[in-house]
């Protein structure tokens, strides 16, 4: 995996780590549960678990592509399989920023920010 699409990639798990934080550490507090569009406190504590477990996805995403990228530093197979696991895993993100983005139009802005890194991370994976 070249070096630039390596720096995407992680700058693609690093956004997922803070998205992360947010949704299953920070949630219950105002400032963020209200840039999720939760505007009462009520309301955060209803939708805490789904948001607790969706970060965790997240997580789970950014450990994906942070193994594939030190694995693809391997040689031969190792390398090889390492773009692989790194490739799925940024897909995935890629595929939820659309999903996020055509859900409602007010979630565009989010959309781009959370697969913008990921698809350029893998276009040069494959064009480089």
């Amino acid at each position: 995996m070249p070096a630039l699409a390596q720096g995407f990639a992680a700058v693609a798990a690093l956004l997922h780590i803070v998205f992360f934080y947010l949704e299953s550490i920070a949630f219950t507090r105002p400032e963020v549960h209200r840039r999720f569009g939760v505007m009462t406190a009520d309301d955060a504590a209803v939708v805490r678990p789904m948001a607790f477990n969706q970060g965790f996805y997240n997580l789970f995403l950014a450990g994906g592509v942070l193994v594939g990228v030190v694995m693809s530093n391997g040689d031969g197979t190792t390398a090889t399989a390492g773009t692989a696991v790194a490739v799925f895993a940024l897909s995935c993100m890629a595929l939820a920023g659309v999903v996020l983005g055509t859900t409602s139009p007010r979630l565009r802005r989010a959309a781009v920010v959370q697969a913008a890194p990921p698809v350029v991370a893998i276009a040069l994976a494959v064009l480089l």
